[in-house]
């Protein structure tokens, strides 16, 4: 599990450096690539127990058109309490269209596969579950080729008797470099 979080971390060191400088250039050219994602790192305390929780979300994308990308996104989850332990690595494709900088409609599909322990029942569970996420958001420009998104997605596939999820909503905040 260490491995996997300093991996992680690495993964993020090098996505939060991509995200520095001018611009993305390739010879005379500006690259059409895409780089960002988001992290965050959570804890509770309280009669349920203390957790901590730790995820991270990369994307690289491509700009086929000047308002359409497509590209790959990952996701990380690692979560820790004294009565659970989950842990979640998601991959798949998604699309973003882009109206003016300003706002953006996105479609991402992702395959979880996932690893949960209830410490009190030493029940364990191991398997993996799809989600179609549709949604959309405001952009900011934060700098050169450098955005700030700030939406919201729904998982279309959610069933909340079959799930591991807790809903099917998603909130998004995260920075994209290379538009």
């Amino acid at each position: 599990m260490k491995k996997i979080l300093l991996f992680s971390l690495l993964v993020l060191g090098f996505i939060l450096n991509a995200q520095i400088g001018g611009s993305t250039k390739i010879g005379n050219e500006d690259s059409k690539w895409t780089f960002g994602g988001y992290a965050g790192l959570g804890g509770s305390v309280g009669s349920g127990g203390s957790g901590t929780t730790v995820y991270i979300t990369p994307r690289v994308g491509y700009m086929v058109s000047e308002n359409f990308e497509t590209g790959v996104a990952g996701n990380f989850s690692w979560s820790n309490s004294s009565y659970y332990s989950s842990t979640m690595i998601g991959v798949g494709p998604f699309v973003n269209y882009y109206f003016s900088r300003t706002f953006f409609l996105g479609g991402m599909f992702q395959e979880y596969f996932i690893n949960q322990t209830n410490k009190v029942t030493d029940q364990k569970y191991s398997g993996n579950e799809a989600a179609l996420y549709l949604g959309g958001g405001y952009m900011q420009r934060l700098g050169d080729r450098t955005y700030i998104q700030i939406g919201g997605m729904y998982n279309v596939l959610y069933n909340k008797d079959k799930s591991v999820f807790g809903g099917g909503f998603i909130p998004q905040v995260g920075i994209v470099y290379g538009l």
